[in-house]
């Protein structure tokens, strides 16, 4: 029954909020759970979720090399501008971050929950994208570490 309160306040903060990817995820995850195999299956999606949104997210990011809008050309021009190299940069920290952002989550289930209501703030109040957690989650392991905190 917790269960369902939490998914419904979340509802309801995304509505206020009017954020239609929270809406539709709570949505979703709601729906599923009335599934008699949601049971077998909520641990899959858990596992296997981040990686298949990045997927996705990858995809999306390619679309304009395979349509020909950005090509070589965009790629030797970003590496002539200072904001290309930082680009590159925060890639690469981004991709270490999330490395260790998956791990954390995997550890220190606790950080979930923090991260959640950061995320939900983040999209609601602040107008965010709910697309970080697994950096945020790296980004929680790196202060952490050099603080030497513990949750």
């Amino acid at each position: 029954m917790e269960s369902w309160l939490f998914l419904a306040l979340i509802l309801i903060v995304a509505l206020v909020g009017k954020n239609m990817s929270l809406i539709i995820a709570t949505a979703v995850v709601m729906i599923f759970k009335l599934l008699p195999f949601a049971n077998k299956w909520f641990p899959v999606i858990e596992a296997k979720g981040i990686n298949w949104g990045v997927t996705v997210i990858s995809v999306a990011i390619l679309i304009p090399i395979a349509t020909g809008r950005i090509g070589f050309n965009d790629l030797i021009k970003a590496f002539k501008t200072p904001a290309g190299w930082i680009a590159v940069a925060a890639g690469i920290a981004v991709a270490i971050l999330s490395k260790y952002g998956v791990d954390q989550l995997a550890a220190v289930p606790q950080v979930t929950v923090a991260l959640v209501l950061g995320t939900i703030i983040g999209v609601v109040a602040f107008k965010g994208v709910a697309a970080g957690p697994v950096i945020a989650s790296g980004m929680t392991y790196l202060v952490i570490t050099l603080f030497n905190l513990h949750f």
